[in-house]
């Protein structure tokens, strides 16, 4: 991640990670359903989303870096903050 990405807040990590079946907690009806529609969102798609949702963004591309998963469980556990 750059310097410029949005801050992950606890609750966005833990969101991320449940919806990855990787520990966190659920979400809401409607952050879920969105959290779905980005699993199966294209490039494109997944782009859109991200002008709305930056934080979602933010945690997903953590999720895809080496370590990343690990980070996103310390932001999720309000260990730091990202």
């Amino acid at each position: 991640m750059n310097t410029s990405s949005p801050s992950i807040p606890a609750d966005v990590a833990a969101h991320v990670l449940w919806s990855e079946g990787l520990g966190g907690y659920p979400a809401g009806s409607f952050t879920t359903k969105l959290l779905d529609a980005w699993a199966s969102a294209d490039n494109a798609n997944a782009a859109r989303l991200a002008v709305g949702w930056p934080e979602y963004a933010a945690a997903f591309a953590l999720m895809q870096q080496p370590g990343g998963v690990a980070q996103l469980r310390s932001i999720a556990s309000r260990q730091v903050t990202a």
